[in-house]
């Protein structure tokens, strides 16, 4: 296919489409045949070193480079983007298996990133005063942190990329970026835009792998990478963060979620429904923000039910090119076990299938959306990342039931809840323990919101105003009255 075949599919380091060591590849397959679309380089430690040396040696003059420069490259990378948001889409479906009508969503949410923080590029700011005795003026300045480790994952593969590649390059960091081995095809393209916008060589380094640690670890001990941006695991997140330790690296960690979704009795079912349906099934339920445990008031819960599974059960399930699919394949079979595991656990213990929960015959990594009430306490569902098509639903009686069970996990990344009163939305919102809350939404992400969780969901900040700030470091001048 055309879009696969021009892709580079070389380490992008220097600004030059180079080989991997000892001409080592990887597959990239497509999740919805199984068969192979391309191979792509796949670095050693060696190749790592030389895109981290690359970054390095690019750092000083990208800092110094005039936050105008930087804005419009961003901006007319934006526009490339826009411009070709047909092939992009294509691309992350293949890769990836999200229905072209989420991919081209996607196009436009991840390219938003790149306007977005062009414009916050030419607003880094500092301030000055006189300090309390009137012996000084005390300068604040900020400044880039430096070359900068970014760890994208596979569910969202260009809008990841985006998110963190446009603050860095915003605040004038150098940037060695490295993909999910299942999605690298979209970064490779996103570097060969970034080239075209006018991106200087050395700036953004791109190095696909099959060997992350390998890769990764040195990278992180050497003592030149001042900043690691990582989007994955929770279990991944805390051995990087160990990693990090070492040399005192900033991090911005966004990890794993069991985002509760709270349904209660004034809630209009309308809303909740639809609400509820974009927070569990957009992207396949492949999304740390997804709706994972859905908690209902017991005077709706049969109703709500009802109507929630008739809405994914009449969902299309299919190859994600195909017209009219609206749910494509799990990322891969390993992703897919996983989610049929956690149904059959579920089952085993007492809970009731409504739609769904049956393993399709035939090629590809399907899972057909699937609805569960009568959850049992010891069901592993309650407490895993489901990231696949399955709503597991649970009811409660009282609101500090709702709340105590919506709080009652390690994570803290997202939650919704659905009420028809203002002040119970504020007070539950208020008392939730997640970093975003949707309130009769299920759609908390914007380029424009600062997005990130509490607890073991994560640390630092990503989008909004805040982004960029994970990327500057704060620096004071004193200068004497009178010098």
């Amino acid at each position: 296919m055309t879009v696969v075949r021009d892709v580079p599919k070389q380490l992008f380091i220097g600004g030059d489409w180079q080989d991997a060591e000892s001409a080592r590849t990887l597959s990239v397959d497509n999740p919805a045949t199984g068969e192979e679309l391309c191979q792509v380089a796949d670095a050693s430690p060696g190749d790592g070193r030389r895109a981290l040396e690359a970054a390095v040696a690019a750092q000083a003059a990208w800092a110094a480079t005039p936050p105008r420069v930087r804005s419009e490259i961003l901006r007319r990378a934006y526009d490339i983007i826009i411009a070709r948001t047909e092939d992009l889409a294509l691309l992350m479906t293949l890769e990836m298996g999200k229905p072209l009508s989420e991919a081209r969503a996607e196009v436009a949410y991840g390219a938003e990133f790149l306007r977005w923080f062009s414009e916050e590029a030419v607003r880094v700011d500092g301030g000055m005063m006189t300090a309390p005795d009137g012996r000084n003026r005390l300068l604040v300045t900020r400044q880039p942190v430096g070359p900068c480790l970014l760890i994208t994952p596979w569910n969202f593969p260009l809008a990841m990329g985006t998110r963190k590649i446009g603050p860095a390059i915003a605040a004038g960091c150098t940037i060695v970026l490295k993909p999910a081995p299942q999605t690298p095809l979209t970064s490779l393209v996103l570097a060969q835009i970034l080239t075209e916008a006018g991106l200087p060589a050395g700036v953004l380094n791109v190095v696909t792998t099959s060997d992350a640690a390998g890769v990764v670890e040195p990278l992180l001990r050497g003592g030149q990478i001042r900043k690691l941006s990582f989007t994955g695991s929770t279990q991944v997140g805390r051995i990087l963060l160990a990693q990090c330790a070492d040399t005192v690296i900033r991090t911005s960690m966004e990890l794993g979620g069991n985002a509760p979704l709270l349904v209660f009795d004034d809630a209009d079912l309308d809303v909740a429904v639809e609400g509820t349906m974009v927070a569990k099934m957009r992207n396949m339920g492949e999304s740390c923000c997804a709706a994972n445990r859905i908690f209902v008031h017991t005077s709706v819960a049969e109703e709500f039910a009802s109507r929630l599974a008739a809405r994914m059960g009449a969902l299309t399930v299919g190859p994600g090119t195909e017209p009219g699919t609206d749910v494509g394949p799990l990322i891969d079979v390993v992703g897919r076990s996983k989610a049929h595991d956690l149904v059959r656990d579920a089952v085993k213990r007492g809970a009731t299938v409504l739609t769904g929960g049956e393993l399709p015959e035939g090629p590809g990594c399907f899972y057909p959306p699937t609805v569960l009430t009568g959850i049992a306490p010891d069901s592993a569902i309650i407490d895993s990342e489901i990231f696949g098509p399955v709503a597991a639903i649970r009811t409660f009686e009282t609101e500090d039931e709702a709340v105590a069970a919506a709080n009652d996990t390690e994570f803290g990344l997202a939650a919704y809840l659905f009420t028809q009163h203002l002040d119970r939305a504020l007070r539950v919102a208020e008392r939730l323990e997640s970093g975003m809350i949707g309130i009769n939404t299920g759609l908390v992400s914007n380029p424009a919101a600062p997005f990130g969780g509490v607890k073991q969901s994560g640390l630092g900040r990503e989008g909004g105003r805040v982004g960029i700030d994970e990327f500057l470091e704060h620096k004071y001048l004193a200068v004497p009255v009178g010098a």
